[in-house]
């Protein structure tokens, strides 16, 4: 037969039944803290905040894709300036071939630039302060 006591084993259920514990405030917020600053200590550097680009698997997903649209946008540019130009020029279908290619070296240079490997054009390599100062 089933029993009759509830989940605690009172027999008692209800929102107002609930045991009640005395524990105070300032003893639960002086845990929460010490907690904190023992997951603060444990935590790796990339979610802390020092390396951004890495902190979690959703802006992973945002670099692929903004660096994936800049390759696809330079290509299509290209494809664009060239078919304009054969249809304007008559030279089908080498302004296409040209500019296809041209598209392909541009958006190879932006996904580049934008993965930080390249510099932007103008701007100068900062030197480095020395580590013996």
């Amino acid at each position: 037969m089933a029993s009759t006591n509830g989940p605690d084993g009172t027999g008692k259920t209800g929102p107002g039944q609930e045991r009640k514990d005395n524990i105070r405030d300032d003893d639960l917020e002086r845990r929460r803290r010490k907690l904190g600053a023992s997951l603060a200590a444990r935590r790796p550097k990339a979610l802390k905040g020092e390396n951004d680009t890495q902190a979690g698997g959703a802006s992973g997903y945002g670099q692929a894709f903004k660096l994936s649209s800049e390759f696809i946008a330079g290509v299509v540019v290209g494809v664009a300036i060239g078919w304009m130009v054969d249809r304007l020029a008559g030279t089908s279908p080498w302004g296409l071939v040209i500019f296809l290619l041209v598209g392909f070296a541009a958006g190879v240079l932006n996904v580049l630039r934008s993965a930080g490997v390249v510099s932007q054009a103008g701007e100068e390599e900062k030197p480095q302060p020395d580590a013996k100062e």
